[in-house]
């Protein structure tokens, strides 16, 4: 039971429509129960609106009151409860005698259920006036038959006590000679509960008696016990090792509603890592056994928050917490390998890349909801595992490139990036996972996950053997040489081992022909090949390289040309064999020179793009002339890059993990606190549950403040000066909607009869409460509020007028509102995901926004940090930002390293929308910037208002 007064209220939607006073007293001089129960409801929502509707008192009692309509006394009692029960000089009207009267009736009706719902009204009128006459037939309840009347009865004696003390002196004692003699276990459970609120020693003396049999207690029971010694301990400390043994027995109970509450009392009891580890396990045998979802997410919550305030006591019980992956939802699963990932340790390392690569190959044998999700997740869960611990890395990777060929693509680009950091991370395994990766391609089928191995294959092959390995792998994957000679000999059924001589012969070419139109056609062996059937198996038969690049994949050809450069530049400088150096740099311009022929002739459908004809034509120059600067750039800045990567993604996880430590842990310098030497303040001592719960509903001091003085940067103007109404609104965002404080000033000398408020809205935006209406008298103020829901971060607008009648009542006037423009900067804020993740949602989202950029800015770095600042975007780029850069200043001076500036941004909504950005700007020697940002989200909406978020700012700039 709370202290403070509740009420019961009555919504209806419709309140702009409020029948006179007359007629609410003809409809209830009606006989009929129904015409009765209509008009109590809208008597209810006038009162609950701010119109006391005292003249209608009278009739309620003579018309309403004799009634015995269940449906009507219910009503009945909902306006006892709101109507004005005193005169204005302090004293209590004459009616309520006949009030009285009629609850001490229903207080001795033979019906339990009207008995009951007074007994429940009881609970919430303070009047002693009221109350007095009515103390003899509510003790007479406390005995009777039915059980609701019993419960009801005890939460009124109850609230009596505890505001009127003086009508129920001896309310404990009566309630604990009730808790003796009751069967009934909601009754024991409400006796207990007002027992310990009236009396703590009689409370603590049932327990006592009756702790060794709490275990086979009812659950509601149970509860109750489990909520008083929780509250009780932290007012009697010396009593905290007996209530510990009595809730560590309650821990074995059936239910798991007890079992939850008992956990949560034992954590906030102790920190004890006994204590902790056992609450923890209780919690994930009950997400184990719930089929429900949300209780499994609520669950796992309370082990993660146990997790990080006491780290290292928790790890025992990792895979205790994976034995939920067994359940068919994705998100539980999410939660529960986040949570595992963070109590791995080498003790239970290897347990849990066991129990994943179980998981894994039921993802590949086994087809059900979500399945490459699940897959991923667990790619890189193994990821984090294998970076975080050596000892795993080896077989980590064996397992994943087993399965390489089996995977979809986005499974296998996960796991070659894994396998990038792995090599990058342990020099001592490159060998044997070069030696896997290659054997692993064979089958490989995706464009992607070619390019980042042969990446690979091009930074990490150091020493001769490697780039041996590698060399022959490549070769036996591009297949015969030149490909264009090779696939028309194909083509034409020739035997591929012919010598190449035949393809520097002139070639033969065909007689033209007539058609019957009467033009010349030729044709030679590619449009005349005859037989589908042989083409189909002349494209089954090609090695892998080859066959994606004849596809259209010149982008793997730009990047097969820069991995045989790097090996042809590293076997120079590890190799003393001449002639191996000179054939594989001439095999090298060989494929080259080819993959360039092959986009630039028939036999491809999709000619060959100018940037990949660059990057190979770099290359070609980089073998035949060499330059210093231009290998050690091949050789060594590519690497230094990536390096650089997996450094600043090493440091943001221990910066993160370095903030989750410092929140939970105690400064040297801070206060030690003994119980046994403090003195404990009964009237200030609270425990941490009502604790967390006064945090949520009060905001701070500082906070308040600030809040207070921000209100002046958030009122809006409506109306002009000289208007005949002025109107300022102050808008309110919350998370899912908008609500407007409206403040309306009459400057007129008249009456403005029937004025309402209305509003409509452009934009994902729908108004959910419309304000009522009122007559505003001259010269004076009127506020009213509506709330708008928000439904996605998509630019709205809300717009409206004020319709009001003269002092004639025969004309209306309308005072037009300007607009109001949703800043969508509310709902945004910065996102963080990886790379991979980034690349599959810009592939995916459908919507893009290009907006060009043109401005003066001193630098390049500087533009982008204040981007940043004003999208509420975070930049995923590694190096895009200067060290040290504040985004909360943004005014600190930078300088460029280059004329031109990319960068990757995300951000999200409060709605969970996703909007990416890629930023592409230079700058030109006059120190304009120029260059565009490509925005893409899911929904049209958000990359449309994004994208007019940044031409704003380039407007306010300029």
């Amino acid at each position: 039971m709370s202290d403070a007064m509740s009420y019961t209220l009555v919504y209806e939607p419709n309140t702009a429509d409020k029948p006179s006073v007359q007629t609410f007293q003809t409809l209830l001089e009606k006989s009929k129960d129904d015409v009765k129960i209509d008009t109590m409801r809208k008597i209810l929502i006038a009162m609950l609106n701010g119109d006391p509707l005292p003249q209608l008192l009278m009739h309620i009692i003579r018309f309403v009151m004799p009634s015995r309509n269940k449906e009507l006394k219910k009503l009945l009692l909902f306006y006892w409860e709101i109507c004005p029960k005193y005169k204005p000089d302090g004293s209590l009207k004459q009616e309520m005698i006949l009030v009285c009267n009629s609850l001490l009736n229903d207080l001795q009706h033979p019906n339990e259920y009207i008995r009951g719902a007074t007994l429940r009204f009881l609970c919430k009128i303070r009047e002693p006036e009221l109350l007095e006459s009515l103390i003899s037939s509510l003790q007479a309840c406390l005995e009777h038959r039915h059980a609701y009347v019993r419960k009801n009865a005890v939460f009124a004696v109850l609230s009596i006590a505890q505001h009127n003390e003086h009508l129920m002196p001896h309310a404990s004692e009566l309630i604990a000679q009730f808790l003796e003699a009751e069967t009934d276990s909601t009754c024991k459970r409400n006796a207990f509960v007002a027992l310990s609120a009236l009396d703590r020693d009689e409370a603590f003396a049932y327990l006592q008696k009756n702790f060794a049999d709490i275990a086979r207690m009812d659950e509601l029971l149970q509860l109750a016990f489990i909520e008083f010694m929780r509250k009780d301990a932290v007012h009697a400390p010396e009593l905290k090792p007996d209530y510990l043994r009595i809730i560590f027995d309650v821990l074995e109970a059936s239910s798991n509603t007890v079992v939850y509450e008992a956990a949560n009392a034992l954590t906030s009891l102790t920190n004890s890592p006994s204590a902790v580890q056992a609450a923890a396990g209780k919690f994930i045998e009950i997400a184990t056994k719930e089929s429900d979802n949300n209780v499994k997410l609520i669950v796992l919550d309370r082990v993660d928050q146990l997790r990080i305030k006491n780290p290292g006591v928790l790890n025992d019980l990792t895979m205790d917490v994976l034995y939920i992956l067994s359940s068919p939802d994705l998100d539980v699963r999410k939660k529960a390998l986040g949570i595992a990932l963070h109590m791995v340790g080498s003790k239970n390392v290897e347990d849990v890349v066991k129990l994943f690569k179980n998981e894994l190959a039921k993802t590949v044998h086994q087809d059900y909801d979500k399945n490459s999700e699940y897959r991923q997740l667990l790619i890189q869960a193994i990821h984090t595992c294998a970076v975080k611990f050596d000892e795993v890395a080896a077989s980590v990777v064996d397992l994943l490139l087993d399965f390489l060929n089996d995977f979809n693509s986005e499974s296998a680009v996960e796991v070659i990036l894994f396998v990038k950091e792995v090599v990058e991370l342990y020099p001592d395994l490159r060998t044997s996972v070069l030696q896997r990766l290659i054997g692993s391609l064979k089958g490989v089928q995706s464009t992607s996950v070619y390019r980042g191995a042969l990446w690979i294959l091009g930074e990490y092959c150091l020493d001769e053997q490697d780039i041996q390995e590698a060399w022959k792998h490549i070769r036996k994957s591009i297949g015969q040489m030149p490909i264009v000679a090779s696939e028309r000999r194909a083509l034409n059924g020739e035997d591929g081992e012919e010598e190449l001589e035949e393809e520097q012969q002139p070639k033969k070419k065909s007689a033209p022909r007539i058609l019957a139109d009467g033009t010349y056609a030729s044709e030679n062996a590619l449009t005349a090949a005859a037989d589908p059937k042989a083409l189909e198996k002349l494209k089954d038969d090609r090695p892998p390289l080859r066959k994606l690049i004849l596809s259209g994949s010149y982008y793997l050809g730009a990047v097969l040309a820069n991995t045989l450069t790097k090996l042809v530049l590293r076997l120079n400088s590890v190799s003393s064999d001449t002639a191996q150096k000179n054939s594989n740099r001439a095999e090298a311009l060989l494929i080259m020179t080819s993959i360039l022929r092959v986009g630039e002739s028939e036999i491809v459908s999709t000619k060959i793009d100018e940037d990949t004809v660059d990057r190979i034509m770099t290359c070609i120059r980089v073998l035949i002339e060499g330059d210093a600067e231009v290998e050690k750039a091949f050789l060594e800045d590519s690497h230094n890059a990536f390096k650089h990567l997996v450094v600043e993604k090493q440091k943001k996880q221990a910066e993160a993990t370095a903030d989750e430590r410092v929140k939970h842990a105690t400064q040297v310098d801070s206060a030690v606190q003994f119980r046994q030497l403090s003195k404990i303040d009964s009237a200030s001592a609270t425990d941490e549950l009502e604790q967390d719960l006064k945090n949520a509903s009060q905001a701070g001091g500082d906070e308040s403040k600030s809040a207070t003085a921000s209100r002046l940067n958030r009122i809006v103007q409506l109306t002009g000066f000289s208007d005949p109404v002025y109107a300022e609104a102050y808008v309110i965002v919350h998370q899912f909607d908008v609500v407007l404080d409206v403040l309306l000033f009459n400057q007129t000398n008249e009456t403005l009869q029937n004025l309402s408020v209305e509003f409509a809205t452009l934009g994902d935006l729908k108004v959910v409460e419309r304000p009522t209406t009122q007559n505003v008298g001259p010269q004076s103020f009127h506020s009213v509020q509506t709330t708008i829901k928000v439904s996605s971060a998509d630019a709205g607008v809300i717009f409206g007028n004020i319709v009001y009648e003269g002092h004639s009542g025969s004309d209306s006037n309308i005072v037009i509102l300007s607009d109001l423009h949703i800043d969508i900067m509310d709902y945004i804020k910065p996102g963080s995901c990886s790379e991979s993740e980034f690349r599959v949602m810009w592939s995916e989202f459908e919507w893009e926004n290009k907006v060009n950029i043109s401005v003066h800015w001193p630098s390049l770095h500087g533009f982008l940090v204040y981007l940043l600042k004003n999208t509420n975007m975070a930049c995923l780029t590694a190096g895009a930002l200067p060290e040290g850069t504040n985004l909360v200043k943004g005014d600190e001076p930078y300088e460029d390293e280059c004329q031109f500036l990319s960068a990757n941004l995300h951000a999200r909504s409060s709605f969970g929308e996703d909007a990416l950005a890629n930023l592409s700007i230079e700058r030109d020697s006059s120190g304009k910037i120029t260059g565009h940002v490509r925005i893409r989200s899911k929904g049209q909406g958000l990359a449309l208002s994004l994208g007019d978020r940044v031409a704003e700012l380039q407007r306010k700039n300029q």
